[in-house]
């Protein structure tokens, strides 16, 4: 007689392939945060060796002139920024390979590993 799937046996794989989901998307979130991340890093490593009072911060569509400190400064805080969105990236994403390990063994019992 075959195997017969219970309606908690799909909702165990549902939910896997949920959380496979969610994680896919979390690590595609996390590589697009570290490139931010890295272009702020090197545009004020950049404007730090310029040693100009003055710097352009593109606003839209429009370039302005403004006073390299308080572009550093916003620099700053975005980086300060993009940091905690990224500690929050790594949580989550420890949440659900937690959950996903949880999981996979009731996946494995399911096909008979």
């Amino acid at each position: 007689m075959a195997n017969m799937v219970t309606a908690e046996d799909r909702d165990v794989i549902n939910q896997f392939q949920v959380l496979q989901q969610q994680l896919q998307e979390i690590l595609i979130q996390k590589e697009n945060v570290k490139l931010q991340k890295l272009e702020f890093e090197k545009a004020l490593e950049e404007l730090n060796k310029t040693g100009s009072k003055e710097a352009y911060k593109i606003a839209g569509p429009i370039m302005i002139k403004r006073n390299s400190d308080e572009i550093k400064k916003e620099m700053q805080e975005k980086l300060d920024d993009i940091e905690i969105r990224l500690k929050t990236l790594n949580s989550t994403e420890d949440k659900i390979t937690n959950k996903l390990k949880e999981i996979e063994p009731k996946i494995k019992k399911m096909i008979g590993q």
